[in-house]
């Protein structure tokens, strides 16, 4: 080997164990909720509404301002067949010329200022304060379905890494026990269909790894989805610990809970606030039977370039102002302004049945996080005493077979008691774990594994 080959031999081999030596970063939930708040694609347009709401919050606001504007039009006149004099009218002022091309120039300055509309303007203004208080509260419902979205997923992903560990050991259990069936059958004390059966068990428990790893794997990819992260192929979670002193607190009851979800959850305060907004419209509406009053003003001039004068002399002479008042009063719209102050009316009963809706929702939600937890919490402690009697009787098991004392149904029958006792075990510790969180959430807690 030359040189430049055995020195770009140590330094790949040295790339690839500096890779091997470093571990993979895991993600805590607190770590998975603040890069979510940040980047997933749902918030960020939600955030988007909510300055879009400032932009018309804004925009409202200066309607209550006087407008001004400028305008000016060149007009360019061209006729053909003139012979004789014509009389051209600008601005007010005829003008006589033999010109077949005449330009003309107009310009204005303008302004108008509605002085009382029914109050509909200041009205406007306090709607989309409302509505952006209502953006705001949506943005943070979303927040906290993505929270318990990712709680949900994380919790499922370590109650299979648990489960895969149990797979696991009970897998090497069965190596062995295939291995001690083949000694035995060389010696002619196995059959070779009991022997068959022991390595069927075998493939069945490496069987059950591998589907436990896919499951992992699928919850990752869902969990990295929701996150919105196209990197990290690694991606892995951080392991909690206490989870069984966690899966006994005490729970909370169902009203407890609800009272105080009441009170913050930010989808009811949007409902109640989405009626304060309705009330507001079917003001709005009601306006438009009242007066508007109107002040408007503007600077005019004007130039003709088939006029004797010159261009300066006419815009001194053509130069004029105005100033007016308008007043409106409705009488007949064909029933527009009844018709809005219906669908406004009809609006705010949509809107406090929509705030029932949200309560009862609300209830049922908590109502069914109450009863996942309590009643998982009680099958968490028979779990516990019956995994810890199967575990005893599997490894009696185990030892009087490869004894000779038990026979192979006896063996796998108990490892199946074995196998389901593990899952109930887990499933319910981290159920209860789950909901006993949650129900903290509504009330206002953060969730903390």
């Amino acid at each position: 080997m030359n040189y430049k080959n055995y020195l770009m031999y140590v330094i790949c081999l040295f790339h690839t164990l500096s890779i091997s030596g470093q571990e993979i970063e895991k993600w805590t939930l607190q770590k998975c909720i603040d890069y979510a708040i940040v980047h997933n694609i749902q918030l960020r347009q939600n955030k988007i509404t909510e300055e879009e709401g400032i932009t018309d919050l804004s925009q409202k606001k200066a309607n209550l301002l006087p407008s001004l504007s400028f305008s000016t039009t060149q007009t360019i006149d061209y006729r053909p067949l003139q012979k004789t004099e014509t009389s051209i009218v600008t601005n007010g002022i005829a003008n006589k010329s033999y010109n077949k091309l005449t330009e003309n120039g107009n310009y204005g300055l303008n302004a108008s200022w509605t002085v009382w509309d029914g109050g509909v303007n200041r009205k406007n203004i306090k709607a989309q304060k409302l509505q952006n208080q209502i953006s705001t509260l949506i943005t943070r419902t979303t927040a906290n379905s993505i929270q318990e979205q990712i709680t949900q997923l994380y919790i499922q992903i370590l109650y299979s890494k648990d489960i895969l560990v149990a797979n696991k050991a009970i897998q090497k259990t069965a190596q062995k026990q295939s291995l001690r069936g083949l000694e035995m059958y060389n010696e002619g004390l196995f059959s070779k269909a009991e022997l068959a059966q022991l390595e069927s068990q075998n493939a069945s428990s490496q069987y059950d790894c591998v589907a436990t790893q896919t499951q992992i794997d699928n919850y990752k990819r869902q969990l990295k989805d929701l996150l919105k992260i196209t990197e990290y192929e690694d991606f892995d979670i951080a392991d909690i610990s206490q989870t069984n002193d966690t899966s006994m607190l005490l729970i909370p009851t169902v009203n407890e809970v609800y009272q105080t979800a009441l009170k913050h959850r930010p989808e009811i305060q949007s409902s109640k606030i989405s009626i304060d907004a309705a009330d507001l419209e079917i003001d709005i509406a009601k306006a438009g039977y009242f007066p508007s009053i109107s002040l408007n003003a503007g600077i005019g001039d004007s130039h003709y370039s088939g006029s004797n004068e010159q261009t300066k002399e006419q815009m001194h002479r053509n130069l004029n102002a105005s100033a007016g008042v308008t007043f409106s009063i409705p009488i007949f719209d064909n029933k527009r302004n009844k018709t809005n102050v219906r669908k406004a009316r009809l609006n705010k009963m949509k809107s406090e049945l929509q705030l029932q809706a949200q309560k009862k929702e609300l209830y049922s939600t908590i109502e069914e996080y109450w009863l996942n937890a309590h009643n998982n919490q009680q099958k968490y402690v028979a779990a516990r005493a019956k995994l810890k009697s199967a575990q005893i009787s599997y490894e009696l098991l185990n030892e009087q077979f490869n004894n000779g004392l038990k026979n192979i149904v006896e063996l796998m029958n108990g490892r199946d008691e074995l196998i389901n006792a593990q899952q109930d075990c887990l499933q319910s510790k981290y159920n209860t774990l789950l909901h006993i969180q949650l129900l903290k959430f509504y009330q206002g807690e953060n969730i903390n594994l």
